[in-house]
């Protein structure tokens, strides 16, 4: 039986959908092509382990895989995931009728159980784009990927809750993060403004008129340059209108290039390295 699983894979601050064809007949072979990488190539023992402690068989079979668009290399164990789920759809031991619905990512351990990976966030805005109505992950990047609205975050302990999930048991619930509120509940608890800092006239004055006009900000400093960081510790005292889309866009870029500390405040996302 052929079906399709749908993961991503991420470059720089972007990334494509990678669809995950699963081929399952008769035979004892197993192939993975589409420009895997080690890591990706060695899923088949992590996901043997994983699917026999969770109860279920890996099957008997000739397995095909082909992770496409082919020319994109993929990278990393996060592909764990969608590719057990794919192959137990295949070898029609769980309902394939949902995957089509989902982006799954997670890296598997021995036990079954999900480990957090890179680029969730990007992921999510991409999943959203091309009309998914969710995104399973593990659960320690729920939160980050359920910023992007209009999208579904299932996070996720183990595989387990996945195929379960798959089968249409309510074992997972939708992150929901409300970043409005987030921040307009805090809008008047400020441990210091503006008022504290002397001089700087022109750098306050950008900070408030990106403040207003909710554009987010990145500011670079050096740890000596401790002036930069307390402009940027004091900036959520300026009012500004909340903007979720660009919010994410600057968090993921910001992340991607590297940024050690990236602090979300009132709307606006100040990079301090």
């Amino acid at each position: 039986m052929l079906v399709k699983s749908y993961a991503a894979a991420v470059q720089g601050i972007s990334a494509t959908v990678v669809t995950v064809e699963v081929n399952c007949s008769k035979g004892i072979q197993f192939f993975l092509v589409g420009l895997p990488d080690v890591a990706v190539r060695e899923s088949h023992e992590r996901i043997i382990s994983a699917l026999q402690v969770c109860g279920y068989k890996f099957p008997r079979n000739r397995i095909v895989i082909n992770m496409a668009p082919a020319d994109i290399r993929k990278e990393g164990s996060s592909y764990d995931l969608p590719l057990a789920i794919g192959i137990l759809a295949a070898a029609e031991q769980i309902d394939s009728s949902n995957l089509s619905k989902f982006v799954l990512m997670g890296e598997l351990s021995m036990d079954g159980s999900l480990q957090p990976i890179k680029g969730a966030l990007p992921i999510a805005i991409k999943a959203r784009e091309e009309g998914f109505k969710g995104f399973i992950l593990p659960k320690q990047n729920a939160c980050e990927a359920a910023v992007v609205n209009d999208l579904e975050v299932y996070g996720a302990s183990n595989i387990k809750e996945v195929l379960e999930f798959m089968e249409g048991k309510p074992t997972l619930r939708p992150t929901v993060i409300d970043t409005c509120k987030e921040f307009y509940d805090r809008q008047q608890l400020f441990d210091c403004d503006f008022s504290d800092v002397r001089g700087q006239e022109n750098v306050k004055r950008a900070m408030e008129v990106a403040a207003a006009g909710a554009e987010s900000q990145v500011l670079g400093a050096s740890p000596a340059e401790l002036g930069v960081k307390n402009l940027a510790l004091r900036a959520d005292t300026a009012p500004s209108e909340e903007d979720s889309d660009r919010l994410a866009e600057t968090v993921r870029a910001a992340k991607e290039g590297g940024v050690s500390n990236v602090a979300v405040v009132q709307g606006d996302t100040f990079a301090l390295q």
